[in-house]
């Protein structure tokens, strides 16, 4: 078994329910992935870290950072910090928080002193559904002058995500859609 094959089975043990759920976009959905019950397991991290760190490897840009949203994208963003530095070419890790930091610095950015000013970076997250929270990232890493050179995901939940970010001129890429984890498409 490869390990996208072993990440499949992962996620469909750890992180996929069917049932009634209500997501973060406010929608309704019969089915959820809760990406950190696989994210925080040692092997789901590591599986994460080594497929994203793939992608990024595979972009044409040189990619000086990777970064994401607190919660969902800090176990991706340290497990892929983590085996860039084990693969020889170290990428920093960086989180944007969801509120400007209340106290000291004020940043919405942490980590952003490992980086290199103006760099090009990729953005992670766990699951993809509407891409809004990926639009409200690349905003505030934009903002701080950064450029964003891939958006990538673990799951892209098949419901409106990419063509969203696609809009704005980020196209998304994932390990895994809907129809590849669950159909096996």
């Amino acid at each position: 078994m490869n390990e996208r094959e072993r990440l499949k089975e992962l996620l469909l043990e750890k992180s996929y329910r069917e049932g009634t759920f209500t997501l973060t976009s406010g929608r309704t959905s019969d089915f959820y992935i809760d990406g950190k019950q696989t994210t925080l397991d040692a092997e789901g991290g590591y599986l994460c870290g080594r497929l994203l760190h793939e992608l990024i490897r595979a972009e044409k840009t040189e990619i000086a950072g990777v970064g994401g949203m607190t919660l969902g994208a800090d176990p991706l963003v340290t497990a892929v910090s983590i085996v860039s530095y084990l693969a020889g070419s170290p990428i920093p890790a960086f989180i944007v928080r969801k509120e400007a930091k209340g106290h000291g610095t004020g940043n919405y950015i942490e980590g952003k002193n490992n980086l290199v000013p103006g760099c090009t970076v990729a953005l992670v997250e766990d699951v993809v559904t509407t891409g809004g929270t990926l639009v409200k990232v690349i905003e505030r890493v934009e903002n701080e002058g950064f450029r964003v050179g891939l958006v990538a995901t673990v799951v892209d939940r098949q419901e409106g995500g990419a063509d969203t970010l696609a809009a704005h001129g980020y196209p998304l890429r994932a390990i895994f859609t809907r129809a590849q984890l669950v159909e096996g498409s």
